[in-house]
């Protein structure tokens, strides 16, 4: 029993570990934000998702009892998400706020309140824990499903540049040590979603394999076409107008012989000028 225990203990200090890194991997991102002082380009959907899903996972294990690695690391994770969310919010442009503050109101206002309220009043205690944990698994499975979208652009593209290895690899690792914490603990609503993680996550390592040497594709923008093609005319336009500027210049030449033929004229003119007077 006590080495029951002690495995349980390493495999959930190992997945706190692992998911702490997971969990700072945006931290580039947000320093890449804070840079431009804008956050346009980015979402902040995956951040309220993650913010989400660790106040839930925070709220299962309480009711267990008996998972407080569990808790350890969610509330990090509760405190890591808020720190990103306000930093997005902070320097979004006004309508990525508003959107933020909705999908706020939608997932850890009313969703969490109505799942909270829906099961903490339940008289059985191992009812509200079950029902709960069906709730954690059917979010958890559909979280880890989101990676599908970026295997879909790997295939699509064959370039792995919007799916990074290590932290393919650290999704993998995280969800083989939450696997085996949930089984040693005979807890199915933490080991079962795992599985699908780790499928997902051998998948994407090795669609890195095969692609990782793979030319990239261009993808065809047409703001990006269209931005190239102002670039080219403006170095076109500034080519000819230097061109017809430097090659019909004056010759110099002519210049000094106008010069020339203009001053014996004023010489000769000046000389009749003279005549005419001495003549009155």
């Amino acid at each position: 029993m006590a080495l029951h225990l002690s495995w349980v203990f390493v495999f959930g200090i190992l997945g706190n570990v692992v998911s702490f890194m997971v969990s700072l991997a945006p931290l580039p991102t947000f320093y890449q934000i804070y840079k431009k002082k804008t956050s346009e380009g980015f979402q902040s959907l995956p951040y309220v998702v993650s913010l989400f899903s660790a106040m839930l996972w925070i709220y299962y294990a309480l009711l267990k009892k008996d998972a407080m690695l569990l808790i350890t690391i969610n509330t990090f994770c509760v405190f890591i998400q808020t720190f990103y969310i306000v930093t997005y919010f902070y320097y979004g442009p006004k309508k990525e706020k508003l959107v933020t503050v909705k999908l706020m109101l939608l997932f850890n206002v009313f969703g969490f309140g109505i799942i909270f309220l829906s099961t903490y009043f339940l008289h059985n205690p191992r009812i509200r824990a079950q029902i709960l944990g069906y709730i954690c698994m059917a979010f958890a499975l559909s979280v880890f499903a989101a990676p599908l979208g970026i295997v879909r652009k790997v295939i699509k593209t064959k370039s792995v540049e919007f799916m990074p290895f290590n932290l393919s690899l650290f999704l993998t690792l995280g969800a083989v040590m939450w696997f085996f914490y949930g089984l040693l603990l005979k807890d199915m609503n933490i080991a079962v979603p795992n599985v699908l993680g780790f499928v997902f996550g051998i998948l994407q390592m090795i669609l890195y394999a095969i692609y990782k040497n793979h030319p990239k594709k261009v993808v065809e923008d047409p703001k990006l076409q269209l931005s190239d093609q102002h670039i080219v005319d403006v170095v076109k336009l500034g080519t000819v107008v230097c061109f017809d500027v430097n090659a019909a210049p004056p010759p110099q030449s002519n210049d000094k012989n106008c010069d020339e033929g203009g001053d014996v004229e004023a010489q000769k003119t000046k000389e009749n000028t003279r005549d005419a007077s001495q003549k009155v």
